[in-house]
């Protein structure tokens, strides 16, 4: 019988996927000190505007945003910094295919912990023109007014 590892959700960035077409996802690891960890527990994070950059042969995840620790406060850290992201050499080399031929860009969906550890899924993405957009929201209006509909019916 297999383990099922829980995970508690730290930061979510739903634009994405308002913005973007998702099409394959990835779990990482991130290089993070111990004092941005505690924030993180504290919930004080922001992922809406970041975006992961692949140089070198190593993945980084920029703009993400951790708040500074009060109770460290000579050891805080830059809260825009550039984090490691810890990946395979082999999903690392896909992902860079992917934005260099198809036009792709590899953003941040979700940060979590697993466990003790601290994973952020990021996927690759394609951007979403206007009309797409706007597809979304109609599909969105019309789930809400069946969901009220069907509530409605059920009193």
């Amino acid at each position: 019988m297999e383990k099922q590892r829980r995970y508690k959700l730290i930061a979510q960035n739903k634009k994405a996927s308002f913005n973007f077409f998702l099409e394959e996802k990835f779990q990482a690891g991130i290089e993070l000190f111990g004092m941005e960890v505690k924030s993180l527990r504290a919930g004080k994070c922001n992922i809406s505007e970041s975006y992961v950059e692949i140089r070198g042969g190593e993945a980084f995840i920029v703009n993400m945003h951790i708040s500074p620790y009060e109770q460290a406060s000579i050891f805080n850290k830059d809260p825009l910094r550039k984090r490691k992201l810890l990946l395979h050499k082999r999903e690392i080399n896909k992902m860079l295919g992917a934005t260099a031929k198809d036009g792709q860009t590899i953003v941040p969906v979700k940060i979590y912990f697993s466990g003790s550890l601290v994973k952020v899924d990021i996927a690759l993405a394609k951007g979403k023109k206007l009309h797409d957009k706007r597809h979304t929201l109609a599909q969105k209006d019309m789930k809400r007014e069946t969901e009220k509909e069907f509530k409605i019916k059920n009193l």
